[in-house]
């Protein structure tokens, strides 16, 4: 087992004895994931990005933790996956799901996927993108800057429903999921999920409340004012620099 994630485990570890089973109500300290972020596994291009992604303070508001058993839901390149499998430590489990989709769109989504799986803790899933094949027992669902992907053209009209229905029974009571995503303009629903890559977050919080889920907390660390909010994320005068916001929804029990 790496030096480096037994280190970031036994950090985590010492906040986690000090607040047992209140742990899903307390914040962790983002430094207590210096040593996941620093671990081997994360390339240099990862770590470069982590600053400007505030990836410890989403770490925390996440409350990520050694042991855990995530699902990093439509990872794209595998950043958050590298990191959940060094924050997890050699107790904890990653599963990585890539969309069947997305692989066959573009070869480097099967390449992202094939490479993450090959850590010792994560496991990868290739389901088509409304039937994901979770594990039960989830303590955590995460995922970054895709949530709005569910509702592009191609796809069905009940895909998020049908996501977020998994998503709940993958869970286990308690058990949390988290979106960030690129903002939309406010009361523009979902009008801009397909054109702008952007979704408006009273409309992922309509969504995934309807599954079941209760909201337990939201983040504007990732908000910027300076975004219209009306280009598209791809768009070269806004690209990298997105206006996002964080959701955390708790599962009942």
């Amino acid at each position: 087992m790496r030096r480096s994630v037994i280190v970031a485990a036994s950090a985590l570890l010492v906040l986690s004895s000090a607040g047992c089973a209140g742990w899903p109500s307390m914040a962790p300290a983002p430094s207590s994931y210096a040593a996941a972020l620093s671990d081997s596994i994360r390339p240099a291009e990862d770590r470069a990005r982590d600053e400007a992604r505030h990836t410890a303070e989403t770490l925390a508001f996440a409350r990520v933790r050694p042991g855990q058993k995530i699902a990093d839901m439509i990872i794209g390149g595998g950043y958050f996956t590298r990191v959940f499998s060094a924050a997890v430590g050699s107790q904890g489990h990653v599963t990585a799901w890539q969309p069947a989709e997305f692989i066959g769109f573009q070869a480097s989504y099967g390449e992202s996927l094939t490479a993450v799986d090959a850590l010792p803790n994560v496991d990868a899933i290739r389901s088509p993108i409304g039937a994901p094949e979770f594990p039960s027992g989830l303590d955590l669902v995460f995922t970054a800057q895709n949530y709005h992907d569910l509702h592009l053209a191609p796809f069905p009209a009940d895909v998020a429903s049908r996501v977020n229905v998994a998503v709940f029974r993958a869970l286990k009571p308690g058990g949390l999921y988290v979106i960030v995503d690129h903002h939309a303009l406010a009361g523009s629903g979902l009008a801009g999920a397909d054109t702008l890559h952007r979704i408006d977050i009273e409309a992922v919080k309509r969504e995934v409340t309807a599954a079941g889920f209760v909201l337990n907390d939201q983040s504007d660390l990732l908000a910027d004012a300076a975004d219209p909010r009306t280009a598209s994320v791809f768009d070269p005068s806004i690209r990298g620099k997105t206006s996002q916001f964080m959701l955390r929804f708790r599962k009942p029990g």
